[in-house]
């Protein structure tokens, strides 16, 4: 039996940030948000310098990236919270907030992510997320505007985010 997700928004979630701060997402009230489940070791990890890039785009305006690293997919992200943060650090200069690893499927997924899903299906209407670097856009009321799969670069982003925040 799946759990039942009663939340309206966002912003009625707590995350842990990676060093284990606990956050809650009203803080980003008022925001759009980009929300990506990202992975250290896969393909799609280049995209970490798009998303930096993004984040530096839209430096002075009511705009964030949340990244949530995740190991459900080919055990792309074995590192612990402070090797991810050091290689998001490193190789990429991420500067966006990056949170504890967490799950996105299955019995134990975040329950941010289980609200994402129910409120912004993939393709064909599946609710799972198929590989890191699924991207959920946020607009500043904390809904869900859209989906945004693996292979969709972030700076494609950049006319629905003008969107968003216009």
């Amino acid at each position: 039996m799946s759990e039942v997700i009663n939340n309206t928004s966002v912003y009625e979630f707590t995350v842990s940030r990676s060093g284990g701060a606990t956050e809650n997402l009203s803080k980003y009230q008022g925001q759009v948000l980009l929300i990506v489940n990202t992975a250290s070791k896969c393909g799609f990890t280049g995209q970490y310098a798009g998303l930096e890039a993004l984040y530096q785009r839209y430096t002075d305006k009511p705009f964030n990236i949340l990244a949530f690293p995740c190991n459900q997919f080919g055990g792309q992200e074995p590192g612990s919270d402070n090797e991810i943060q050091s290689f998001c650090e490193l190789n990429y200069g991420v500067s966006f907030p990056l949170f504890e690893k967490i799950e996105v499927n299955g019995a134990n997924a975040h329950p941010l992510f289980t609200f994402l899903k129910k409120s912004a299906p993939g393709v064909m209407g599946t609710e799972g997320i198929k590989w890191n670097f699924t991207k959920f856009l946020i607009g500043t009321d904390g809904q869900i505007l859209e989906r945004f799969g693996p292979q969709t670069k972030p700076e494609s982003l950049i006319d629905i985010i003008d969107a968003a925040l216009a």
